[in-house]
């Protein structure tokens, strides 16, 4: 696991987390510049996801971990913030949870939180690793998929073609991420729970509820922590990252008492 750091050394720290089988740089690479203009920026990398390491993805707990590790010995077990996007938001609850670093604001990017156990869950990653894996390694969507794709409003493709591109899938850039990685990745945030009711004192978590996502989302928020200050958008699945940079960056300043 690797850590990316810019931006300005003496400003509050933002950890970001990557999502789901997500490059660092393509998941944050086009807000980058804006977020080192107010933060000292920490991008994780993580396990078999970096193609500068020889890693595979075992489980959402040892990357946690790991994460602590870093804060611990950088930071001093303190930080300002972390985002997490999608697959990120689970890890960054289970930072929140495990109070093993200080965190004083914990942002949630529509993170779904879904959790399954047993065969539904192994054959599911099995699934979409063989899918996915597929994807990365010839670089293009199967013909089916694209079919779908260009079926779609323009407004839709549009989301979907910078959902595809934050995830790398189609100019094979991936290809060097092993199966193994993504079904693990898949399985262990399915199985990993997290826990009801999460309350840390002195953090604020802050979920950016994707209204277009459906209200169980919005329950699975206030389920999962105690007092969660819920920012709601009528948008799609990170939507608001993917698609305006400028105003996800002042959420992000707003959400962590930043100045934009």
């Amino acid at each position: 696991m690797k850590f990316h750091e810019s931006g300005l050394w003496d400003a509050p720290v933002l950890l970001l987390l990557p999502g789901t089988c997500c490059h660092w740089k393509k998941n944050f690479g086009p807000v980058l510049p804006m977020l080192n203009e107010h933060f000292h920026v920490v991008c994780a990398s993580y396990d078999g996801f970096d193609e500068t390491e020889s890693t595979l993805f075992t489980t959402v707990t040892d990357q946690v971990e790991k994460i602590e590790a870093f804060v611990q010995k950088q930071f001093g077990g303190s930080i300002h913030a972390v985002y997490g996007c999608s697959l990120g938001g689970s890890l960054a609850g289970m930072l929140v949870e495990r109070g093993n670093i200080r965190i004083a604001h914990a942002i949630l990017g529509s993170s779904d939180l879904d959790q399954e156990e047993g065969l539904p869950a192994r054959f599911k990653a099995w699934l979409i690793g063989r899918v996915l894996h597929g994807i990365m390694q010839k670089g293009r969507l199967p013909r089916w998929m694209q079919k779908r794709l260009e079926q779609k409003p323009p407004e839709q493709q549009a989301y979907m073609e910078k959902m595809l591109a934050m995830m790398g899938l189609l100019d094979g850039s991936m290809a060097f991420v092993k199966r193994a990685s993504i079904q693990s990745q898949f399985h262990s945030d399915l199985i990993t729970p997290l826990g009801l009711g999460i309350h840390a004192k002195g953090t604020t978590v802050h979920c950016f509820y994707a209204k277009k996502m459906g209200e169980e989302y919005l329950r699975r928020y206030r389920q999962h922590f105690a007092k969660p200050h819920i920012v709601e958008y009528d948008l799609l699945h990170e939507e608001l990252l993917l698609c305006r940079p400028e105003q996800w960056v002042q959420e992000v300043c707003r959400a962590t008492e930043t100045k934009s």
